[in-house]
Order: C-alpha cells, then sequence, then structure tokens
C-alpha cells in the first residue's frame, strides 16, 4: 500500500496547488482514484486505525475519498430504476453473499468506497457512506446511517434508527470509532469523533458527543469523547449553571451519559440477541 499512498499523497498536493482539476485529470489520475476505492472496499486501508491504544486518522486516505470528490464530474447514475446523480456509482453488493453478508431490498444504500466485512446484516433502509468500514457479524438496522469514514468493529449491533455521524474533514481528526462487541440502542446518536469502547451496551436513545460527559462510575471520574470499554452507558439528566429564571423554577438541566460496570441482566440480553441471530 506504500505505494498507493505515495499516489495519492502527490495527487493530493498537486490538487492542493490547484494544479489539477476535474477537467485536467487523466487516465493515470484515475486509475489511482479507481486503485484507491477497491482497496477502502476490501478492507485493505482504512481511514482510521488504532495506534499505541489510541485511534488515530489516516490522513491520506481521507485525502484520497476528497479527491474522488474533487477531480470527478457528475453524472447520472441507475440503481434499481432509479436515477441519481453523484461523482460515483454505488458499491458492488454481488460478492456480498459470497462472504455470508446481506443487504435487503428497498433502501440498503452503501456507497463505493465503503467496506462491508463477512457474515454483516444490513437491513433497509440504512445508509453507508463513503469511507466507512463495517466489521465482520455486524448488524447495520433498519433506518441506519454510518457516515463517512466511521470504523464499526466486528460483532457490533446498531440498533434501528441509530446515527453514526462522519468526519471527513479536518483530514487529521479522527472519525467515528465504534470497537468491537459494542449493542448500541434503537435511536442512538455518536458523533463528531466519539469512540465508544470495546464490549460496551449503550442504551436507546442515547447521545454520546465530546461535548456531553460521560460520568464514569467505574473509574469515578468524568470523561469527554469516549466511552470506555466494558461500560452500560445511558442518559442522564445533571444541573446545569442556570439556576431559577423567570420563565422556570427550580433550575435547568443539561443532558450527560452515565456509565456502569455491565450487569448480569444486561449479559443475558445480549446472549439472546446472540442466539437469536444464529
Amino acid at each position: 500500500m506504500s505505494a498507493l499512498k505515495d499516489e495519492i499523497e502527490q495527487l493530493w498536493a498537486a490538487y492542493d496547488a490547484d494544479e489539477i482539476d476535474a477537467e485536467t485529470a487523466g487516465e493515470d489520475e484515475y486509475d489511482a482514484l479507481e486503485a484507491f476505492l477497491e482497496a477502502l472496499e476490501d478492507g485493505e486501508v482504512r481511514a482510521a486505525e488504532k495506534r499505541n491504544g489510541e485511534w488515530e486518522a489516516n490522513q491520506w486516505v481521507k485525502q484520497g475519498i476528497l479527491l474522488n470528490f474533487g477531480l470527478r464530474s457528475i453524472q447520472q447514475y441507475d440503481h434499481g430504476g432509479t436515477a441519481y446523480n453523484d461523482v460515483l456509482p454505488l458499491a458492488d453488493s454481488s460478492e456480498y453473499g459470497d462472504r455470508g453478508s446481506r443487504n435487503t431490498p428497498d433502501g440498503t444504500v452503501v456507497r463505493k468506497g465503503a467496506h462491508i466485512g463477512s457474515d454483516c446484516i444490513l437491513m433497509s433502509p440504512a445508509f453507508v457512506n463513503i469511507g466507512a468500514s463495517v466489521g465482520d457479524g455486524t448488524l447495520v438496522d433498519s433506518c441506519d446511517t454510518v457516515g463517512s469514514c466511521a470504523q464499526i468493529g466486528d460483532n457490533v449491533k446498531l440498533g434501528a434508527n441509530t446515527l453514526i455521524g462522519g468526519v471527513l474533514e479536518p483530514v487529521e481528526s479522527a472519525p467515528v470509532i465504534v470497537e468491537d462487541n459494542v449493542s448500541l440502542g434503537a435511536g442512538c446518536r455518536v458523533t463528531s469523533g466519539f469512540v465508544v469502547g470495546e464490549n460496551s451496551v449503550v442504551g436507546e436513545n442515547t447521545l454520546l458527543t465530546p461535548r456531553i460527559p460521560v460520568y464514569d462510575l467505574v473509574e469515578e471520574e468524568v470523561v469527554y469523547g469516549e466511552l470506555p470499554a466494558n461500560r452500560r452507558a445511558f442518559t442522564r439528566f445533571v444541573e446545569s449553571s442556570i439556576s431559577d429564571h423567570d420563565l422556570f423554577e427550580g433550575g435547568a438541566y443539561k443532558p450527560a451519559v452515565v456509565a456502569t460496570d455491565l450487569e448480569t441482566e444486561t449479559l443475558e440480553a445480549t446472549e439472546r440477541e446472540d442466539a437469536l441471530r444464529e
């Protein structure tokens, strides 16, 4: 992949310096972009990786995604008889079945440049954006959105109507990360590069974003931007700095996330989910 990385970085430098655009790009440039998209779909390159215990963005990968927008013209494509206009076609899902993955009809959309692992389930209508990686054995349920460059681990359950935000720019910013064996309840929102630690269970309608504090009752500390591994998390409201006001009595409250040890009944529920999937 070092040769591909060098090609993308050189192409980015030329694009950033206004030395090349969609009108002047040639066959060599488009060959590099196609090879890059194939590497993304095959899982050979990823928008972010964990190094020394911390998730870091691969800037050149995000640059390659942006180049596919900047150096291509809008075209009209057809998907199931519906015309749409974009710079890229949707991903070719013809090989999903060979690796045990299934995407149900009538609304499941995977954009070109997204990686879908083995034994995955994508329920319609769901949307997986370019640069996202969905790990082996993961469920993307109905009405879910997996944003650009989001990294979803193995054996993850994304409950219905869950939003995983995308972080494409700036290129140095790490995207949303959901690590292995996480279960997100229906209606959860994970945004702005938040990291959900492995083996965690998150209650429905929980908002996880760096601006909302996580009260970790296990380590007895307040953290931002991450949910530690092996936690059960849910939303609670804590007092804000606003006290009595003419419009209301008793002060205002702001959302927070409370994280505790995984409880026995939660583990049993997860085991039941595994049994149903099997």
